[in-house]
């Protein structure tokens, strides 16, 4: 399947896909990906990435959006369910379209990872915030109306389909291929 040959998914399609999604592992799983974002529309895909309290993903440019404003750091780093990311983007390649910076095998649900819920990641640990990631225009310019109706709808929000913000509160080095892990709680 080529990038250009690619539909957006209808709801049927989408929620056909729920099954999947709900098999995501609770406690640990595999971060699939690593992306990073230099400047706006640009992505780098890493092996490797530095996790930093006061950066978040070092070399994202999350902070630079913030222009002189204090940034938010509950939004410093985002999850996005890598079951969820290969469903609506239909082709690994355009995983990275989401926007999202790390692409995890885990579920990210309300009732699995509320808000304060700490992950360990490589040798980062990340807190998960009380504050939503809904999708943007772009997220429907590259995923669909559809898309963003199903990760926005009251089951999409509960699971977080569109994914989550975190907060990095012990520095850290992650990769490609580690568990992203639940700690007690």
């Amino acid at each position: 399947m080529t990038i250009a040959s690619i539909k957006h998914l209808t709801t049927s399609e989408l929620e056909a896909g729920l099954d999947e999604i709900h098999r995501a592992p609770k406690d640990s799983g595999l971060l699939e990906l690593i992306v990073r974002r230099p400047a706006v529309g640009e992505r780098e895909l890493l092996e490797e990435g530095q996790l930093a309290p006061a950066e978040g993903l070092v070399g994202d440019s999350w902070r630079l959006r913030y222009g002189e404003r204090t940034p938010n750091t509950a939004v410093q780093l985002t999850l996005m369910n890598a079951r969820v990311t290969a469903l609506v983007a239909q082709d690994k390649a355009r995983w990275p379209l989401a926007g999202d910076q790390l692409y995890v095998d885990l579920d990210l649900s309300d009732d699995n990872l509320p808000a304060g819920t700490r992950l360990a990641i490589g040798s980062a640990v990340i807190e998960v915030s009380a504050q939503l990631h809904t999708g943007c225009a772009k997220f429907v310019e590259r995923f669909g109306v559809d898309a963003m109706n199903f990760v926005n709808s009251v089951l999409g929000k509960s699971m977080h389909l569109r994914g989550i913000n975190t907060r990095v509160v012990q520095p850290g080095t992650i990769r490609v291929g580690d568990r992203a892990t639940k700690l007690g709680s």
